[in-house]
């Protein structure tokens, strides 16, 4: 099922959030105020299931000028866009300031929705739909396709649902749930017995429930509790969604709308933004040095200063490199959109996309600078890497392998790794030949499907150690080398995302189980080996009574493991210490004589030349002797 989000833009009072409630049964407004006013402040959500199958989720945007901001917050994340006219009224200045907005934030998919189609008549609606053709032409809504409703009396609904259907399938590129999870707060509350709460769209990846995720750029790291979607409880959520994400560790407070969520370490805070800047043409503003702006991105609002890099200028309709000086951190990734409006009186000038994420200062006009920024801009060599790494999935891919694949020299692709592998894009893994590249939204995925099958595997199989690991890389990871995986595993280990036991993999919680079936059949073993000393007794000849044989071998190879006993020969066991004073005695034997028979070994155990073998045997495995002349005989190893 795809996922996809829906977003309503328009002027005020043209009959945005009464077509949501038309669609989907739920009136958005969430507050008092909302209501008793009739025109949404703040955002509103909710969704409906479309006939293909697809589920939209729906964010309803203020279009009143004094809550631009919370209507830019509305966008982050949006598929497709409805820009709502009232068809009794036409295009108006909020209609304008939505599609310049709108167009800045680069949405590329839209509708525009003729509303209130029951206040007029027929020559009045073709009237209305000619003007807004005129406004619209050069803009990102040329050619969009037109659809007149009125969400009052219901006409038209029914062909405006078929055609947001179509668009899904035919149109709408789903997002990438392989990559990086990042998910800007647009709303925090907290609910007693529950605690923190947020809300937003994820942008990409996926989050799972247990996951630890930072909240940039207050640092803290959080651990997810519980992830609703659509109001149902999942157990992950996945780019595309709206999702509310209960945190631990982290108070309310701590977190205000512009917070980002995304893992630890794959994010940078900063007060610096190198950006391409364009000036909308219908703006009445030049942008000059030192300009105090209002940015929007993402869901942050953040005061800033515009010092323009390759420009003394920018007027409507130019472009230009611009450095942005903040006033407060903020955590972005290159490509990201922005938004920017005149300090006083606020007014939308401009917008663009952040070109680096976290530059030095730049003095003007430096040739370097902008040459570098040029290049950032066309897309650079790295991005072409990241491409590549993210194509081979699971498989990883090696740096010779890429520059065989971009045609670029060895120097450059390891340049490009280091820059990917900084920006917490790949995780990189070196050998004696070459160096690994593996895309993080593939190894996220991998990661939770071993995860996913410990976890299974742990409760079908409670007195195991987890799976063997050599079982987990044929299984997720067949194509890895022996070498890479011992790696990843070691890696995982040292994040505490899962434990190793021996040669075991299990979840970093899981302990075996001790229960009372562990007790019994534990005893039951220690007690006949122990009874039994040099006189070995078979481990298939001990009866478990009501106990499953399996069980029975799961809780033989804990003790193993737990060095409780040792394996003498094939289905022969004793305890430990047993084994370790014989290797005493005969070490003791050696200082007395040079060579020892079986016969000799016999003797000084009190035992049968039947058990006399497997503990030569033994002690040959262990270094202790080895065979000389007869098959009877043995010296000191």
């Amino acid at each position: 099922m795809k996922n996809i989000i829906i977003g309503t833009a328009g002027h005020i009072d043209h009959g945005k959030t009464t077509l949501i409630k038309a669609l989907t049964g739920r009136n958005t407004d969430r507050w008092e105020e909302e209501q008793r006013r009739g025109i949404t402040i703040d955002l509103g959500f909710t969704w409906f299931d479309l006939p293909g199958g697809d589920r939209a989720g729906i964010i309803d945007v203020p279009g009143h000028e004094r809550f631009i901001n919370n209507m830019v917050a509305g966008v982050v994340g949006m598929d497709l866009v409805m820009l709502v006219i009232a068809a009794d009224e036409g295009v108006m200045p909020q209609t304008r300031e939505h599609m310049d907005i709108l167009g800045l934030l680069g949405i590329e998919k839209s509708i525009i929705v003729l509303n209130k189609c029951d206040l007029v008549d027929e020559d009045w609606l073709e009237l209305v739909e000619e003007e807004v053709r005129e406004e619209m032409a050069g803009t990102f809504l040329e050619g969009a396709p037109v659809a007149k409703v009125s969400a009052a009396t219901g006409q038209g609904l029914a062909e405006l649902v078929e055609l947001i259907d179509r668009m899904m399938k035919d149109e709408v590129v789903e997002k990438d749930i392989t990559t990086i999870p990042r998910l800007p707060v647009d709303r925090v509350f907290s609910l007693s017995g529950f605690g923190t709460i947020i809300t937003g769209t994820l942008l990409s990846g996926t989050i799972s429930r247990d996951d630890t995720l930072e909240m940039y750029p207050i640092g803290s790291t959080s651990k997810i509790r519980s992830i609703q979607v659509h109001g149902e409880d999942k157990d992950r959520c996945y780019a595309g969604q709206r999702v509310a994400i209960n945190l631990s560790n982290i108070k309310k407070r701590e977190i205000s709308r512009g917070c980002v969520l995304a893992p630890p370490g794959n994010m940078k805070n900063s007060d610096l933004l190198d950006v391409k800047m364009n000036i909308l043409d219908s703006s009445m503003r030049v942008l000059t040095n030192h300009t105090r702006l209002h940015l929007f991105t993402g869901t942050s609002e953040i005061l800033c200063r515009a010092v323009l890099l390759d420009k003394e200028e920018i007027g409507p309709g130019e472009s230009g490199y611009v450095q942005l000086r903040l006033e407060e951190e903020i955590a972005l990734r290159r490509g990201d959109r922005f938004v920017v409006r005149f300090y006083s009186p606020m007014e939308t000038i401009g917008g663009g996309v952040v070109l680096e994420p976290n530059p030095s200062i730049h003095r003007r006009f430096q040739k370097n600078v902008i040459e570098e920024l040029e290049r950032k801009e066309s897309g650079s060599s790295a991005d072409v890497i990241e491409m590549h790494i993210k194509k081979h999935g699971d498989e990883l891919v090696t740096q010779a392998e890429l520059a065989k694949l971009t045609a670029l020299s060895l120097d450059e692709v390891v340049k490009d790794i280091e820059e990917l592998k900084n920006s917490g894009l790949i995780h990189t893994f070196i050998t004696r030949k070459d160096v690994y590249a593996w895309h993080v939204g593939a190894e996220r995925i991998t990661r939770q499907k071993i995860l996913d099958a410990l976890a299974s595997y742990e409760k079908k199989y409670p007195y195991r150690y987890g799976m063997k690991k050599a079982e987990v890389q044929v299984t997720f990871l067949k194509k890895m080398k022996p070498v890479v995986f011992d790696q990843y595993v070691e890696y995982l280990v040292q994040e505490g995302i899962l434990r190793r036991v021996a040669e075991y993999l299990c979840t970093a919680d899981y302990k075996v189980c001790k229960d009372a079936v562990y007790g019994k059949v534990s005893d039951q073993i220690l007690d006949t080996v122990k009874k039994a000393k040099y006189d070995f007794i078979r481990y298939s000849d001990i009866e478990f009574a009501d106990v499953d044989r399996a069980v029975a071998d799961d809780i033989l190879n804990i003790l193993l493991e737990e060095g409780r006993l040792v394996k003498v020969s094939d289905d022969l066991y004793t305890l430990t210490e047993y084994m370790e004073e014989a290797r005493v005695m005969i070490q003791e034997e050696f200082a007395k004589r040079p060579v020892i028979t079986t016969a000799e070994v016999r003797d000084l155990f009190h035992t049968s030349r039947k058990s006399a073998k497997p503990i030569i045997e033994y002690m040959d495995s262990i270094k202790v002797t080895k065979r000389a002349g007869a098959e009877s005989e043995r010296v000191a190893y």
